[in-house]
Formats: structure tokens, C-alpha cells, sequence
């Protein structure tokens, strides 16, 4: 069991995916990867609007939209820039602050990405289900279907299923469900509006006067324009795939050819970021970065329309009644509207290919949490060693995701307010992170940012006001996340936490040196003033302390703590000459880690090694021989 649970495991060590590790792609089929997503919101989007908002609905769509394309849009379309291998937002912000808190704040902000993903598995599940018991075939044929918790609960649990089998995200898959999805929507649309303007143009008019007459606006055009402001954060659903489009960068195809011997130093330099690529794998990353942007604007444009129309011919076609709980457009107005004007016939697929969009919607998501999860936690040995794997990570995403599903009921509403408040979350550090990259950067475009960063801030704060639920899901993945990571970064304290060991030519000639005596006297210092008195001091010490010969020569080892927050990391260890007295210099997050490493690469060299420590002699000494024996312990078992 244990085998088959931990089969191709893969820890990434870095925050983004290696170069070449997916197939590339036209940018377009990239978008309608991210639009099962983006796209599939349309299924449950214009009730949520139509609750929230009622007769202003279109207005406080039309908001929502502006933001989109003069907000959410530039802003994404800088990240994309900064992350041509999907590092995303995230990866900004952890390099925008230092050492502890760009960790702590990026473990943070996972827990609002749980938060969506895990929100989208669960209500797209549940709109999936709407569609299903609402169906007119179903109510009268399959009528033991009726219980939406269940049939939600079995849709979760085969999205599940399949990825324990194992799943690959197929592009041509989503290419096709997107493309029918958006044309089915496209025909509905244009029939709603044509019955507006030529069927029933009364209900443009009793529009208009349920708009004027609402408590909120009073006649008035200023007292509309607040209030559509005032609500239309509670409608940020429709923002949910900028994140997702900048995740899915490594599988668009840049516009420049580049040799594939050539994509190695991209790999390489994924991996080791203060590597420098070259000229052409410079102008193959903007390639990308063109066409990501490309993603980025054809799909927030399509959304914009659909938004606004789906929210005019719902808004004004479907009695206001019919979008509460028990009600036929509650959950489903546009497969309402393909029923009513279209027949049962054109309703059962556009049924059909809601439930498709809305369940590959859950894949993309779930795909998005093992994607996301191995990408930063166990870069910060905050994950534990079953988190590499995928199955473990399937059952416990699996199992929230249920007991989500069991507190809300399977009800698409009120777990509209969690998605928004973790959608939001995201756009707002984002936001943020690419306005500091532009003051740092003096552009004279950062003003513009302040400003974007501002509306976000409001827009969550409202959010959070008026449907708190959102923030008590999100409090609780983050405090979850938290203790996990530093529990796992306890447990793992003993791995050797060096990745490569590298010697300049000075420490080199040091070490063939005291090898030729056939043993090694290493002596750790802890260094203070640094030159010939202290060495002479402390040598003489460790002499008379341990009864070393006077003819044996004797290496200082000194290690300078660094980076306490980073788990791994590369040693380099350089040689230096005071006056006679050899020592080893270098630096390190953690020194009994990096003394232990340093003893591994002398026993690789045959020869027998002393080493006599003088700080800390107890403490460090036990935690040494600790990371060794496990060390030593996991290499025999590889």
C-alpha cells in the first residue's frame, strides 16, 4: 500500500516547474485550459449576481468588468512577465521580503489558494449537481437523484478516483469542452437578447423601473453608481482564472524557436536562479511572455461579454422569485433561460456540457493544489514526506473537500462568499506585489498600481464584511498549513540540508594536503577577531586539550550562519591563508547541518578525520552525529 501510495514521487525544489517538463502549446488551447475554469463560472455567476445585487445586477457586473480589463488585466499581464516558468505572484512577494517573512507571508497566502482551489472542487461539484437534479429528465425519470448532497459527495469522490488512477491534464479535452461550453452560452445569450428587443421589449421597461424604484438608488444616478460599487465586490466569482492563467505559463509555446540543446540552460537556470541565460533563450522566454499575454487578454475579453450579457437577459427575463433556494433558476439562470427559450432538448446540452466544464473545472483544481503544494513547501522543508507524493496529497484534498461539502450543504451560494474571499486574497497580493515591483523599479506606471492595489483592498474588505464565512474557511487552511510546515520543518531537521558541495582551488590544495598525512584534524571555530592571535590561541588549545602532536597539521573550519529561513541550499566552501594557519570558510543556514556535511565529503576521500569543536561542544556536537546517522542512514537506503 505504502508503495503504490508513494509511486512517482517528485519533490521540486524550486518555485517553479522544470524547462521541458510539459509539452507546449498554442497559447489559445492554453486559455481554454484555464478557461474550464474562468469559463465554467458562467453556470453559476449570474444567480450569485442576481442575489446579490437583484435588479442592479448588470451594473454591478459592468464594475466588475471594468476592473477586469483596466485593473486584474495589467496587473496579470506584469506578473507574466515575471514568470515565464509559472512561478506566478507567489514567487514575486516571497522575493519582494526577506528571509522569514517572505516565507511566513507566502505560507499565508497558500492558505488561501486551498482556500479557492479547494472552494472550486467543492461548488463546481454542487452546480454540477444543481444542473443534474434540475434537469427536466431527471425530475421526472431519475428522481432518486434528489438529494444534492450525495450526488455531490459522488462527484467528488470520482474526480478522486480518477486522479488516484492517475490523471494527465489533456489540452484537446479542454479545448473541446470549452469551445461547445462558450458556444451553447454565445446561442443563449443572443436568443435572451433577441427576446428582449423584439419578443418581450416590456421587460426592458419592467427592468428599468425595478431599478429606479430600489430602496438602494431612489431615482437617483449617483445613488446607483454607489451601490453598484458597494456590491459588486460580492460578485468577484468572475474573476477567478488570472492566477490559473499565470500557473499554466511552462505550456505556452513561444513565438522563437529555440534549439532544444539550448533549452538546458533554461532548466538550469529554473533551477539556480542567479544563473544567467543566454541571448536566445532570452528572446525564447519573451516569446512566451507575448503569447501569456495573449492568454491573459483573449480571455478576459470573451468573459467580459459573456458577464454582461449572461447578467442582462437573466437579470431581465427571469422573475426575480425563481433565483431563491428552491427556486428553477437558483444555481442554474442560464440553463434556465436554455430551457425556456430553447427547448428541453437545447437545455439537456447545454446541461450536459455545464456538468462537463464544471467537473473538469474540480480537475483543474485539484490539479492546481499538487501542482502548487510540492512547488514551495518542501523548498522550505515544510512539507512532509508523504506531501511528494500525489496519492496522499489526492485523499487528504479529497477528504476536506467533503467535510466542505458536508458544512455547506452542497449549497452553490453561500460558498460563493469563501471562493471570493480566496480569489480576492490572490488578486490583492498580486496587486501588491507588482506595484512594489514597480516603485522599486522607479516606472512611472506605478501610481497606476497604487490605485488597482487600493480597489482590491476595498473589494476584500467588503467582501469579508459581508459574507465572513470566506475568511473563517481561509483562517482555517492557513493556520492548518502553518502548523503543519513547521511541525514537518521540526521532523526534518535532521536531513543533511545540503545540496552540492563545492571547493575553491585554495581549500582543495588544503584538503590534498592533510589527506597525505592519512588524517584529518578539523578544528570548527567560531571566528571573532580573525587573525594570527586567535588562530595561534585556539590551536594551541585544542593541542594541549587533545594531545595532538605539534608535527600534525591542523585544518580550522568556520561556518557563518546565513539564510536561517532557507532548508537547502549549496556549500561553498573557500580556503584561506592567515599567516601560516589553513582555514576553511564558508556559510550556511544551519552550522550542525553544514559541520555534518563537510565530515560526509571528508569520509568520501578514504581518510581518517578528527574533529575537535569549540562552541557550543554539547548542543552541537549531539545534533551533528544526529543528522549523520540519518544522513548516512537514507543514503544506504537509496
Amino acid at each position: 500500500m505504502k508503495k503504490w501510495l508513494y509511486e512517482g514521487v517528485q519533490e521540486i525544489e524550486s518555485p517553479h516547474e522544470p524547462e521541458g517538463r510539459h509539452l507546449k502549446h498554442k497559447w489559445w488551447k492554453v486559455m481554454c485550459l484555464t478557461g474550464v475554469d474562468y469559463f465554467s463560472t458562467l453556470g453559476y455567476q449570474p444567480g450569485i449576481a442576481f442575489l446579490a445585487a437583484g435588479a442592479l445586477s448588470p451594473f454591478a457586473t459592468l464594475v466588475l468588468v471594468l476592473l477586469t480589463l483596466f485593473g486584474a488585466l495589467p496587473m496579470y499581464r506584469r506578473v507574466a512577465e515575471e514568470s515565464p516558468h509559472g512561478d506566478g505572484s507567489l514567487s514575486m512577494l516571497e522575493n519582494l521580503l526577506s528571509r522569514w517573512k517572505g516565507k511566513m507571508f507566502v505560507l499565508i497566502l497558500l492558505g488561501f489558494v486551498a482556500t479557492s482551489f479547494i472552494i472550486t472542487i467543492t461548488l463546481s461539484a454542487a452546480d454540477a449537481t444543481a444542473h443534474i437534479i434540475e434537469n427536466p429528465y431527471v425530475h421526472e425519470h431519475l428522481k432518486f437523484l434528489d438529494h444534492a448532497v450525495i450526488v455531490t459527495l459522488l462527484l467528488i469522490g470520482l474526480l478522486g478516483a480518477v486522479f488516484l488512477r492517475g490523471f494527465n491534464e489533456a489540452i484537446g479535452i479542454a479545448v473541446g469542452i470549452v469551445i461547445i461550453f462558450l458556444v451553447l452560452n454565445v446561442i443563449t445569450i443572443g436568443r435572451g437578447i433577441y427576446e428582449i428587443g423584439w419578443i418581450h421589449p416590456e421587460a426592458f421597461a419592467n427592468w428599468q423601473a425595478a431599478v429606479w424604484s430600489s430602496p438602494s438608488v431612489g431615482g437617483s444616478v449617483v445613488w446607483l453608481v454607489i451601490a453598484s460599487l458597494f456590491v459588486f465586490p460580492k460578485l468577484a466569482l468572475g474573476l477567478s482564472g488570472f492566477e490559473t492563467g499565470v500557473v499554466v505559463m511552462p505550456l505556452v509555446k513561444s513565438d522563437y524557436k529555440l534549439a532544444p540543446e539550448k533549452k538546458a540552460g533554461i532548466k538550469q537556470a529554473t533551477a539556480f536562479p542567479e544563473l544567467e541565460i543566454g541571448e536566445e533563450e532570452d528572446l525564447y522566454l519573451q516569446g512566451r511572455i507575448r503569447n501569456g499575454k495573449k492568454l491573459l487578454a483573449g480571455a478576459a475579453i470573451i468573459m467580459s461579454f459573456l458577464l454582461v450579457g449572461s447578467s442582462i437577459v437573466t437579470s431581465m427575463l427571469i422573475p426575480a422569485e425563481l433565483f431563491q433556494p428552491g427556486g428553477e433558476a437558483y444555481g442554474r439562470a442560464l440553463s434556465y433561460l436554455s430551457h425556456t427559450l430553447l427547448g428541453s432538448a437545447f437545455g439537456t446540452a447545454y446541461d450536459i456540457s455545464t456538468i462537463l466544464i464544471l467537473w473538469f473545472a474540480g480537475a483543474s483544481a485539484m490539479a492546481g493544489l499538487l501542482n502548487i503544494v510540492p512547488r514551495y513547501l518542501p523548498r522550505y522543508g515544510m512539507a512532509p514526506d508523504w506531501a511528494r507524493a500525489t496519492r496522499p496529497l489526492v485523499i487528504v484534498f479529497t477528504v476536506i473537500c467533503f467535510v466542505v461539502t458536508f458544512l455547506f450543504q452542497a449549497d452553490v451560494t453561500s460558498q460563493g462568499g469563501a471562493y471570493a474571499t480566496g480569489v480576492l486574497a490572490l488578486m490583492t497580493s498580486a496587486s501588491f506585489a507588482v506595484m512594489m515591483s514597480e516603485w522599486r523599479r522607479k516606472r512611472k506606471t506605478w501610481p497606476l498600481f497604487v490605485a488597482i492595489t487600493l480597489i482590491f483592498v476595498y473589494t476584500i474588505i467588503v467582501n469579508v464584511i459581508e459574507q465572513p464565512s470566506g475568511i473563517k474557511i481561509a483562517s482555517f487552511f492557513i493556520f492548518a498549513i502553518i502548523a503543519a510546515s513547521f511541525i514537518s520543518r521540526a521532523l526534518r531537521s535532521t536531513e543533511i540540508r545540503i545540496d552540492q558541495i563545492e571547493l575553491d582551488e585554495a581549500a582543495k590544495e588544503f584538503l590534498n594536503e592533510v589527506s597525505d598525512e592519512g588524517e584529518i584534524r578539523i578544528v570548527t571555530n567560531r571566528r571573532e577577531t580573525g587573525d594570527m592571535t586567535e588562530y595561534r590561541f585556539k590551536e594551541h588549545e585544542k593541542r594541549v586539550d587533545n594531545h595532538i602532536p605539534s608535527s600534525d597539521p591542523v585544518l580550522f573550519y568556520e561556518i557563518e550562519p546565513g539564510d536561517s529561513s532557507e532548508f537547502k541550499g549549496k556549500l561553498f566552501i573557500r580556503g584561506v591563508d592567515v599567516e601560516g594557519y589553513k582555514i576553511l570558510r564558508t556559510q550556511a543556514p544551519a552550522v550542525p547541518n553544514a559541520i555534518a556535511a563537510f565530515l560526509l565529503i571528508c569520509a568520501t576521500r578514504r581518510a581518517r578525520f578528527r574533529m575537535y569543536i569549540l562552541v557550543g561542544a554539547r548542543e552541537i556536537r549531539s545534533c551533528i552525529w544526529r543528522v549523520i546517522f540519518y544522513s548516512a542512514r537514507a543514503i544506504r537506503r537509496r
